[in-house]
């Protein structure tokens, strides 16, 4: 199973850049956080520096980062510069890079320049959460919190940018990206009953959920079922 460490930019008394109210450590933390559940969605184990908004040192970030052993190590940000005068997305690697940070780094780049961000590149920076932690790293900048424009596309387009970077890095560990279908469990129990391995969905779309329980001789039936119809394909 892939492993990968998110770090979300600021927090707690560090809110990060703040344009009419809006700080940078809640943006990243709200999309950041979307893209990890998009990730494990996908069988990807992700652990996060911080989970809510709470203080983190930059120190605590690479040590958190260097307990153990990830494939990758990616720091959400959103940029600044002067109100209204900056806009696009940049992804950062650091300093002479290795090529699957490289690489990373160029897939997201472009994922985020499909969405619609301008393309500002991908570059090299002698950052700490880059430079201190042991797994390819990157850090994404996406689109400057004092543009009214980014935050529009920002705000508008989440739930893309959410798939286009989780799509990046699911590329990036061969992986392919699988939308999401709005039930996939009554999707699944109408090919069973199609093909005569179910007869009671119903029982089994109220109770074959997250908190709920299956009895277990219903379980080993359709388990039995299952073996069956696929030996005789």
């Amino acid at each position: 199973m892939a492993s990968l460490c998110f770090d979300y930019g600021h927090g707690g008394s560090d809110p990060g850049a703040v344009y009419m109210g809006r700080k940078e450590s809640d943006d990243v933390l709200s999309l950041g956080r979307a893209v990890a559940s998009e990730l494990r969605r996908h069988g990807v184990s992700v652990d996060e520096t911080r989970v809510s908004d709470m203080t983190v040192s930059l120190t605590q970030r690479s040590n958190y980062e260097n307990r153990q052993v990830y494939d990758y190590f990616i720091s959400f940000h959103r940029n600044a510069f002067k109100p209204e005068q900056a806009a696009g997305v940049e992804t950062y690697t650091y300093i002479n890079p290795g090529a699957k940070a490289k690489e990373l780094a160029k897939k997201i780049q472009n994922a985020l320049v499909g969405v619609g961000f301008g393309n500002r590149g991908v570059k090299e920076a002698n950052f700490h959460v880059l430079r201190e932690t042991k797994a390819p790293a990157v850090l994404i900048e996406i689109g400057f919190i004092d543009n009214s424009q980014d935050n529009a596309l920002f705000d508008a387009k989440q739930e893309e940018i959410v798939k286009a970077v989780a799509g990046a890095i699911l590329s990036q560990l061969g992986l392919v990206y699988m939308e999401q279908s709005k039930d996939g469990l009554k999707e699944a129990l109408d090919v069973l009953v199609r093909n005569g391995l179910l007869q009671s969905p119903e029982y089994w779309l109220e109770n074959a959920r997250a908190g709920k329980t299956v009895k277990g001789e219903y379980a080993g039936l359709l388990i039995e079922r299952m073996a069956e119809f696929i030996s005789h394909q």
